[in-house]
């Protein structure tokens, strides 16, 4: 058995664990080609995937068409298999709360992707996602709100899910549909021009001048003067270390807590630098299709979350060390299941197939900067008691 057909075994057992019935046979065996295609030649350029493939088909033009064919072909909802494995992997969550990070990303100045994916260990897993033909990073509220209902059906049961988001999605109408429709809790930042009512009063959040170090909690208030949404809470602060004001918008009561929770929104930057320039290079498909376009990040979805269940496991029984060089975790789990499954292939072992993403504590916290992180345990504040004079 060849090191490839090692992966492909591998792929196929792992992408059988959904109930999707595949149309044709043919389609799971090209989603298994184009997923080991990327894993090999880093990359997503349909053109690279053919020295991998092991078929009758002997031009290089041949397998460009395959995989062309396979993104275009609408009968194909590899969204579907995503979601049923995502799903799988969930299922064991047991911490009382789940971080969900909202986000868009555009390519090419053609199309944007709204991103809604699980925050874990560093990064982000994707849930979720839908790709729309347009050049700026706004979406509508329509398009964001039917993102979310596909995140929804993939939760696990009794667990809290708290949605993070930046400026962009800073809106009553979806902060009401959070709560309301979705029973979910938000973290959101808000922009300085944003209103708010306090002690009866309208007020600006920039009029909310805070001196270096300092921060302040509010009671329940309303944001939104021209659509008021009341009973949320807002938490403002100045860093003394980034020299940014920072104000969330929460459903909860806010404290020091609530900041740090935000923080972890910033895990998804990181997956999409994964997503581009640092793994995948989304951009080198040259997809100019809506519906091929979002295929591909089905394939991506699929892929990335094979990697960091195999990250995972690495971790977990100890052998980070064989494919990461530092002393301290340095790497993702993404990396570090692309590292193993490559070093797999060269010394071909048998790839095991994983099903459940932990829900524990990371063991080994990843530490790319040591000065950031010890500056980052600097971070001190004081709380007022009352808002600040204008």
């Amino acid at each position: 058995m060849s090191p490839t057909s090692r992966l492909y075994d591998a792929l196929n057992d792992f992408l059988r664990q959904c109930d999707i019935q595949w149309q044709d046979a043919r389609h799971l065996q090209t989603l298994c080609w184009m997923i080991i295609g990327m894993i090999g030649s880093q990359n997503v350029h349909l053109n690279g995937f053919g020295v991998y493939v092991r078929s009758r088909a002997q031009m290089a033009q041949s397998h460009q068409r395959r995989f062309r064919r396979w993104l275009s072909n609408r009968r194909i909802n590899v969204a579907s298999a995503h979601h049923a494995l995502i799903g799988q992997a969930l299922s064991n969550w047991q911490t009382q709360r789940l971080y969900l990070s909202l986000d868009t990303t555009v390519v090419w100045n053609c199309f944007c992707i709204v991103w809604v994916a699980v925050v874990y260990r560093g990064r982000t897993v994707p849930v979720a996602w839908k790709v729309v033909a347009q050049s700026s990073s706004t979406v509508r509220l329509w398009t964001i709100q039917r993102v979310l209902r596909q995140a929804q059906r993939l939760m696990p049961e009794g667990v809290a899910i708290v949605l993070l988001a930046d400026r962009g999605f800073a809106d009553g109408k979806l902060m009401k549909y959070l709560r309301e429709n979705l029973g979910w809790h938000f973290r959101i930042r808000i922009k300085r021009s944003f209103q708010f009512q306090h002690q009866g009063q309208w007020r600006q959040v920039s009029s909310v001048q805070l001196q270096p170090g300092q921060a302040y909690f509010t009671p329940a208030v309303s944001v939104g003067r021209t659509k008021p949404y009341d009973n949320v809470y807002l938490a403002f602060a100045h860093d003394k270390l980034s020299r940014e004001n920072w104000t969330i918008v929460s459903d909860e009561p806010t404290n020091l807590q609530t900041f740090a929770q935000y923080r972890l929104r910033f895990q998804v930057e990181e997956s999409f630098l994964d997503l581009k320039s640092n793994g995948f290079n989304l951009e080198a498909s040259r997809l100019r299709d809506e519906v091929a376009l979002s295929q591909l990040c089905g394939v991506i979805a699929l892929t990335m979350l094979f990697l960091v269940l195999q990250g995972g496991q690495v971790v977990a029984s100890g052998k980070r060390r064989q494919v990461d060089a530092h002393w301290k975790r340095g790497m993702s789990y993404l990396k570090l299941g692309w590292n193993w499954i490559r070093l797999a292939i060269t010394h071909q072992w048998k790839i095991h197939v994983y099903q459940f993403l932990s829900c524990s504590p990371d063991p080994q916290p990843a530490i790319a900067s040591r000065r950031q992180h010890d500056d980052s345990l600097k971070r001190e504040f004081t709380v007022l008691s009352r808002i600040p004079a204008s």
